[in-house]
């Protein structure tokens, strides 16, 4: 089991940097968006290039902060019951559901878009817009991405059983029922 903890450790270390990038992929997104308005507004000059490299900055942070927000466990979660357990039985229904849900999906995303993204690169494939970009820097996020989750998602799993068997007292925690 340390083996395996300390495997997780590399794992979320890897997302905390890749984490970085996705933040950073948000200003550069933002700093895009405002100077191409300003462009746009002052000079009348615009570029479809703008618009995409948006788009593909906003696929980075997303693709690349999933991962992340699994790892702080800050997911959006329905929780109309689950507050009311306790942590093992919480622990219980995050495994069940990172193991039949999470990975599964994360598992059958890799196998689809992994395809596209390897014909997308070696086809040069290129946006129609005019003055559009290549497209597999943005198709190169979907694999990228839920490879991550899903190592994520495995990383979790371990840390979950290791908690349940009072090995691990990570940055997750369980609190108390709710009254």
């Amino acid at each position: 089991m340390r083996l395996l903890l300390r495997l997780c450790r590399f794992i979320d270390t890897l997302n905390d940097r890749l984490a970085v990038l996705a933040k950073w992929a948000v200003l550069a997104s933002c700093v895009i968006s405002a100077g191409n308005a300003a462009v746009r507004y002052v000079f009348s000059v615009s570029s479809n290039a703008y618009l995409e490299i948006q788009w593909y900055l906003f696929a980075a942070c997303v693709m690349l902060g999933a991962s992340q927000v699994l790892r702080v466990n800050e997911h959006v979660r329905v929780d109309l019951i689950y507050g009311r357990w306790s942590g093992r039985t919480q622990a219980h229904i995050d495994l069940f559901g990172l193991i039949v849900f999470l990975l599964p999906v994360c598992a059958a995303m890799l196998w689809f878009s992994a395809p596209l993204f390897w014909q997308m690169l070696q086809s040069g494939e290129m946006s129609n817009n005019a003055g559009g970009l290549i497209r597999w820097p943005a198709m190169l996020c979907l694999p990228l991405g839920f490879g991550l989750l899903f190592l994520q998602g495995l990383s979790e799993i371990v840390k979950r059983v290791a908690w349940l068997r009072g090995l691990f007292e990570g940055d997750f925690h369980y609190e108390a029922p709710l009254q």
